[in-house]
Formats: structure tokens, sequence, C-alpha cells
């Protein structure tokens, strides 16, 4: 199985890329796009700022590419915040593929929000074997409220999506590579030969 982290210069790819290794899985750095259309799983990591972080996928047509993908397609953290509609941070317009607009924590809550919270009503396949309020690591300032394509929850001064799918598009707002044991298996259960369905 050919597994590729897309490699835009705003991931935390070194970090997802050695939690994949300890799970047993190998996977190619790339932002070719060949590449990426020739994987059987696909990972968009994020780390840092909206506007920026588009500008950089534009830059390399990753923009246009990413939203016609038919494999499996992880985003995590602000991969997940840009495969949304528009996200307050820059005014930033996303790839459009979640329907859902990326919101700011209001001014009374302590951002960004970082550190372990809990996931609750978690659906589909990508979250099998995961308990209930399990605790996963998140840090972020901004959020995607709920909605119809919301496939777990978090609290944090408001009830938002901390995963989100479509099709064959997921994305995860908390960081899996960072969320222990819990992670790790959220990691296997999307890396598993038969991709989880959305429900």
């Amino acid at each position: 199985m050919k597994i590729v982290i897309i490699d835009y210069g705003a991931g935390n790819i070194q970090s997802i890329k050695f939690a994949l290794e300890r799970l047993g899985y190998d996977a190619v750095l790339s932002y070719d796009a060949e590449e990426i259309k020739a994987a059987d799983k696909i990972i968009f990591p994020g780390v840092g700022e909206a506007s920026s972080a588009m500008r950089k996928l534009k830059a390399t047509g990753l923009d246009k590419l990413i939203p016609e993908l038919t494999q499996p397609v992880l985003g995590i953290c602000l991969g997940m915040q840009l495969m949304c509609r528009r996200s307050e941070e820059g005014n930033t317009t996303g790839l459009g593929i979640f329907d859902v607009d990326v919101l700011h924590f209001n001014n009374k809550l302590k951002v960004p929000h970082i550190g372990w919270n809990r996931i609750k009503e978690l659906q589909t396949a990508l979250f099998e074997g995961i308990a209930e309020r399990e605790f996963v690591y998140l840090v972020h300032s901004y959020y995607a409220p709920v909605c119809s394509e919301t496939i777990a929850k978090c609290d944090y001064g408001v009830n938002y999506s901390s995963a989100l799918n479509k099709d064959n598009f997921y994305g995860v707002q908390f960081h899996p590579e960072k969320s222990s044991s819990a992670g790790e298996k959220i990691l296997g259960n999307f890396l598993a030969p038969q991709p989880p369905k959305g429900e």
C-alpha cells in the first residue's frame, strides 16, 4: 500500500511519519501531483496560519488537485480546516470539500485551545475501537461548527466538530500522531486495507 503525506511546507509531517512507522507503515512525503494521485491513502496535515497555507497550496496546484482525489484522504488540524468552505483566519477561502465555515473561538475563551480533551458521539469506522469520551490532543484557535458532516464532537465553550467526513474525505481537528494509543488506533483505522466508509 502506498501512503503519501502531502508536503506543502505547512505540516507537522515528520511526527506523522514517525507515528505511521510505529504502526508498521512507510509513507512518502510529496507535493508531486502524479505521486499523490497514485497513492492508496493520503494524509493532508497542516500547522500554521490558514491564508499562508492556502497560498502554498495554490502555488503548487494542490488546491485544485486535492478536492478531485478519489482515494481516502485524512486532513489533520489545519488540514481539516482548509478542507472546509472558508476560514475566519485571514478570511481564507478553503477547498470547499466540507460544507461548513471555520470560526474563531469567542474572546471569552483562552486560545489557542491546547491540551487534552474528550471526543464524543463518534461515528463511522474511523473510530472503531475508540471509547466514547476518549482523550485526544488538540492545539487550535479556530473550529468547525457541528454540521451534517460531523462524525465526532468536542466541547470547548461550544460544541464543535472534532472530526468530519464526506465521501472519501475525512478530517480530524485533533492530532492523532500526538494522541497516544487512541490516536494510533484512529490512524490505523484510516490505513486499514478496507477504508472506513461514511455513514
